[in-house]
């Protein structure tokens, strides 16, 4: 009697949630809906055609679209059982700092167990057949310091501009593989544009970039594996995450920033994610840099202070940042897949591994104190 009256009263299905971004700013009647895991193509082709306006996006990894919705289509898109949640949409930043004279010291730190040496000690096969995505403003792909292993892929930003018209991007991916101020100077480096000539984007737009590089990824040739950057961010947007994750079980490594707002991580995307590896940005005297956001999320440190690397103008450029920081992990991360032949499910535990430990001062009680390392020896 009790089990027949307690299954006569189970409620019907529940709606599927709305998610505002917190600390983000919302972009007006811009969503992005993630439907469930076993949903298929045709029936996201099907949800998508029931809408006015074509989706800006269509995702195939993290399954799902994004686009302009009315209230109605929104409403009726969370009484879809196939949905798995709808968020709306917000803008995403690169998370640079400032500029400012210095020298190219971060090469020497991750290859020694003590702060001062600026020699870099490195095996020359570091990063040969291995990917580095740079999800970002883009590459100067003809700069001299990238040898050729540069190559222009996508641009998500809608701008129509294949080209970096901020240098961001190539600052990061000079730091990744380039001749001189990078970390695994034989990688390839794949610029996948979400970032305009302004340093800013939507995260339809950098899940766009994401779900391309998980795809694309499966299908280039990358015999070492692959490696992807994202040094930008924004409040905390789980459909982001979702993407990320989607990328890192498609055996894509990503390295991300922790940000620059000396707060808990745990509020911001995507360095909220676990599986990328979130990295805090340090000194030249291993300090905590002033701005870095910290947190139980973070799983490194790298320099991030006054770092030299390639600029969009052929030239170079010094900048401060948890986005300098992050790109000494992607690039650790390719050197590490190419030199000791590992995948890219263990090379995150290998970096964390080899790092040296409780070396940082400044680093909040909760937060790991590990300081990159090649392993090179002393």
């Amino acid at each position: 009697m009790y089990k027949s009256l307690f299954f006569g009263l189970l409620p019907a299905a529940l709606a599927a949630p709305l998610i505002t971004p917190r600390d983000a700013t919302l972009i007006p009647g811009k969503y992005i809906v993630k439907f469930k895991g076993e949903m298929s193509t045709n029936a996201v082709s099907e949800a998508t055609a029931s809408i006015a306006q074509k989706p800006d996006f269509t995702y195939s990894i993290f399954n799902g679209f994004a686009g302009t919705l009315s209230d109605e289509e929104v409403a009726k898109l969370k009484e879809n059982p196939s949905v798995e949640y709808i968020t709306q949409d917000a803008q995403v930043q690169a998370h640079d700092w400032q500029s400012e004279s210095g020298a190219p010291w971060g090469l020497g730190r991750i290859s020694h167990t003590t702060k001062g040496n600026t020699t870099y000690v490195y095996d020359s096969t570091g990063g040969e057949g291995v990917c580095a995505y740079v999800i970002d403003t883009g590459i100067f792909t003809a700069h001299p310091e990238f040898e050729g292993r540069a190559e222009w892929l996508e641009n998500f930003t809608g701008d129509g501009d294949d080209t970096d018209g901020y240098g961001h991007g190539t600052h990061v991916a000079g730091t990744i593989g380039s001749k001189t101020y990078g970390v695994a100077k034989k990688s390839t480096l794949l610029a996948v544009k979400v970032l305009d000539a302004g340093g800013s984007g939507t995260f339809a737009g950098v899940i766009a970039g994401i779900d391309f590089v998980a795809t694309d990824s499966q299908t280039r040739s990358c015999p070492a594996g692959s490696v992807a950057n994202m040094s930008l961010g924004g409040g905390k947007q789980q459909t982001v995450n979702d993407a990320v994750a989607a990328a890192v079980a498609a055996g894509v490594f990503f390295a991300v920033s922790a940000g620059n707002s000396n707060v808990d991580a745990k509020n911001t995307s995507p360095a909220s994610e676990p599986s990328a590896f979130t990295v805090g940005a340090t000194d030249i005297n291993d300090a905590k840099a002033s701005f870095s956001s910290f947190g139980p999320i973070v799983d490194g440190w790298a320099p991030g202070v006054n770092v030299l690397s390639t600029w969009n103008n052929g030239g170079t450029n010094t900048i401060s940042g948890t986005s300098m920081a992050s790109p000494h992990v992607a690039g650790l991360a390719a050197y590490l897949l190419a030199y000791e032949g590992l995948t890219t499910s263990a090379v995150g535990a290998r970096i964390v591994a080899l790092s040296n430990k409780g070396l940082i001062t400044g680093v909040p009680s909760g937060t790991v104190n590990a300081l990159i390392y090649n392993g090179a020896p002393a």
